[in-house]
């Protein structure tokens, strides 16, 4: 059946790669009827991904016609109307192995962001982006990656000059008007209700099925258990209370090798490491202070 192109709020988690791996979309999938009564569309990635990827290389950039967004919205969701649609998609600006091209973090995110916007031209677009520590990101991408050599995999790299403010300034020049929401994935345990209530849109106060499901990769049975039963008995009166709630049982109850990381690779020294993470640091302040960027943190 044929719906009118009614304005919606676009909305597309692009990545990083290595930081989320669909954890937030798996959550908000076991919300799709509450969410849907908030007007809120949710669709499975088997729904969107391969109809968007298709559609994205047929325009090039070019804006949709409604022709074009009506073949993409009867693909997506059977509502007749919605006044929010969540895609995510790690790969939206690139596959994983072109993510360091031309010797800096997604090359291409303002043009395939862009390209993202065109979809749904008239309506109002938000990106989501969570970003990590390249001193971490790296090793991680690697072994995403089909390369076998580490020092084949950076060739002509500095890591020490890749910086997560210039893929969003490029993202931000591209999409001037769109909304650009960031964290780091660091602080994504602490913020992770707050994530799933910012990307859905859904109110202040809406209950979500599975919001502890990602902490539980992270601490164990027991602390957990307590921790769900501390909630209950104690409901936080708001974000930064529960924010400290968390941080106190995982600091106790955190499986260690869920949260420490082993940097076993060529060149990647404990020197090397520290410089990165100040670097980092310091360009999440400079994000941070970007005009038409939104900064989820602690």
């Amino acid at each position: 059946m044929a719906r009118e192109v009614a304005t919606m709020e676009m909305v597309y988690h692009i990545g990083a790669h290595c930081t989320d791996e669909d954890r937030l979309l798996k959550c908000l999938l076991k919300n799709q009827g509450s969410l849907s009564r908030e007007g809120i569309v949710v669709p499975a990635p088997s729904r969107y991904r391969p109809v968007l990827r298709e559609m994205l290389v047929s325009l090039r950039g070019r804006a949709a016609t409604e022709e074009q967004q009506q073949i993409v919205l009867d693909a997506v969701m059977d509502e007749d109307d919605a006044r929010r649609l969540v895609f995510s998609n790690e790969s939206f600006i690139c596959m994983p192995q072109k993510v360091l091209e031309q010797h800096m973090l997604y090359p291409m995110a303002g043009e395939k962001s862009n390209w993202l916007s065109q979809l749904f031209p008239n309506d109002p677009c938000v990106f989501f982006l969570g970003v990590r520590n390249p001193a971490t990101f790296i090793p991680a991408l690697f072994q995403r990656s089909n390369e076998a050599d580490f020092t084949a995999f950076i060739a002509g790299v500095d890591p020490r000059r890749l910086l997560w403010s210039d893929t969003v300034r490029r993202i931000r020049n591209a999409n001037p008007d769109a909304e650009l929401v960031v964290w780091c994935n660091e602080d994504t345990p602490l913020i992770w209700t707050e994530l799933l209530q910012v990307l859905s849109g859904c109110q202040e106060g809406t209950e979500l099925r599975g919001s502890l499901d990602f902490l539980a990769t992270l601490m164990s049975d027991a602390g957990l258990k307590r921790m769900r039963a501390y909630l209950e008995s104690n409901p936080p009166v708001n974000a930064v209370q529960r924010r400290k709630v968390i941080a106190a049982f995982l600091d106790k109850y955190a499986i260690p090798e869920a949260v420490e990381e082993e940097l076993d690779l060529p060149g990647w020294t404990p020197e090397l490491v520290d410089e990165m993470t100040e670097r980092y640091e310091e360009d999440l302040y400079e994000i941070e202070d970007m005009q038409g960027v939104r900064f989820i943190a602690p």
